[in-house]
C-alpha cells in the first residue's frame, strides 16, 4: 500500500479541506498496518485505519485539527480500551487543492512529520529514496528520523471486465474498492453502463469488444460475462491468441463443453483452452449476481495471494 494520490485529489476536489490520517508507526498488535490511511472531511470520511475507537477518535480530532501536521501516539489498550495490546503513531495532515497538487506524481513522498523533525531531509531518507529509484522498487511506508516516507500508490493489477450487465455491475461494485486493481470495463455501447461508475474504473464502450483485446496488457486478468455467447466466444478466442495471467468465463458446464469444442476448431490446443476458467466463482453460493461477484472476488484474491507468496519465496532464493 502507498500514498493514494488519486483518491486524495478526488476527495479534495469534492469536499475542499481534507485531513489524511495515516498509521506512521506501530508497536505490538494493531488492527491495521503502517501505511493504512483514511481521509476525513467535515461531513464524512473514506478509507480506514481500523480499530473502531481509534478510528472514531482520530476522525473527531481531524475535524477539529488546526495545525497543518499533527503526529500523535496512542496506546490502544490504556488509551482506547481496545483488546489490541499495541501502540500506534498517527500522522494527520491537512490538504487543500494547492497542497495536493504539489505532491509528486510518482516515486516517494517524503516530508517532515514531527515538529522537532529536521527541516532538511535526513541522510537515511535520502538513501532510501535513492535506492528505490535505482532498484525500481517501492519502499515500505515508514517513519524515519521524524520524516514520513510513503511510495506513491500505483494500481498494478490490471483487470478487464467484459460485460456491463447485472453480473458485471455487481463485480465492479465488489472489486472497485480494492486498492491494487485498475479496472477496465468494456461493453458494446455507452448506454450499457450505469450513470455512476466508481473511481479507478475506466468504462470503454466498443461496437466490437474483441478488437480491444490486443490493447490489454499481456499480464492482465479478464472476466468474460457479456450478454452474447458469440461475443463471449470471440473474446475467448482473442485472449487465447493474446495471452493473459487469468481469464474467467461465466457459464455452465454445458456452455463450456461447447466452447472447448469450438475453440479447438479455431486452432487452440486443449492445453491452451484449459487456461480459461469456467465456470467462475463458487457455484455453491448461488446464481444471484452479488453471490457470483463475491465468489469471483474471493477466487481472484486467493490467486493473487498465491502469486504474491510465490514471488516472495522466489525473491528470497535469488
Amino acid at each position: 500500500m502507498g500514498f493514494d494520490l488519486e483518491e486524495l485529489r478526488s476527495s479534495v476536489a469534492a469536499h475542499g479541506r481534507v485531513v489524511r490520517v495515516v498509521i506512521a508507526d506501530l508497536r505490538g498488535s494493531s488492527p491495521r498496518e503502517v501505511g493504512a490511511a483514511m481521509l476525513v472531511w467535515e461531513s464524512g470520511q473514506s478509507g480506514t485505519i481500523g480499530g473502531g475507537t481509534l478510528e472514531f477518535e482520530a476522525a473527531k480530532a481531524a475535524r477539529a485539527q488546526t495545525a497543518a501536521t499533527v503526529l500523535s501516539r496512542h496506546a490502544l489498550g490504556p488509551d482506547m480500551g481496545q483488546c489490541c495490546g499495541g501502540a500506534v503513531t498517527l500522522l494527520s495532515e491537512v490538504y487543500d487543492a494547492e497542497k495536493a497538487a504539489d505532491l509528486p506524481e510518482s516515486g516517494v513522498i517524503a516530508r517532515p512529520a514531527a515538529e522537532d523533525a529536521p527541516a532538511d531531509m535526513p541522510l537515511a531518507v535520502k538513501r532510501l529514496a535513492s535506492y528505490a529509484r535505482g532498484q525500481g522498487q517501492a519502499p515500505e511506508p515508514q517513519l524515519i528520523d521524524g520524516w514520513m516516507v510513503e511510495p506513491v500508490h500505483q494500481r498494478e493489477t490490471h483487470l478487464w471486465i467484459w460485460g456491463a450487465g447485472h453480473v458485471g455491475r455487481a463485480l465492479v461494485d465488489v472489486l472497485s474498492p480494492l486498492p491494487d486493481l485498475a479496472i477496465t470495463w468494456v461493453d458494446t455501447g455507452p448506454e450499457r453502463f450505469p450513470e455512476d461508475i466508481p473511481a479507478h474504473v475506466t468504462p470503454l464502450p466498443a461496437a466490437d469488444p474483441a478488437l480491444l483485446v490486443k490493447h490489454a496488457p499481456a499480464d492482465a486478468q479478464h472476466l468474460i460475462l457479456t450478454y452474447s455467447h458469440n461475443l463471449d466466444l470471440a473474446l475467448c478466442h482473442a485472449l487465447l491468441s493474446r495471452g493473459f495471467t487469468f481469464a474467467g468465463l461465466i457459464g455452465s458446464a454445458t456452455k463450456w463443453a461447447r466452447f472447448r469444442s469450438r475453440l479447438k476448431g479455431l486452432g487452440h490446443s486443449p492445453e491452451q483452452i484449459a487456461q480459461i476458467t469456467c465456470p467462475i466463482g463458487d457455484p455453491s453460493l448461488g446464481k444471484h449476481p452479488q453471490m457470483i461477484a463475491v465468489g469471483v472476488a474471493a477466487a481472484l484474491l486467493q490467486n493473487q495471494a498465491i502469486t504474491t507468496s510465490s514471488e516472495q519465496r522466489e525473491g528470497k532464493r535469488a
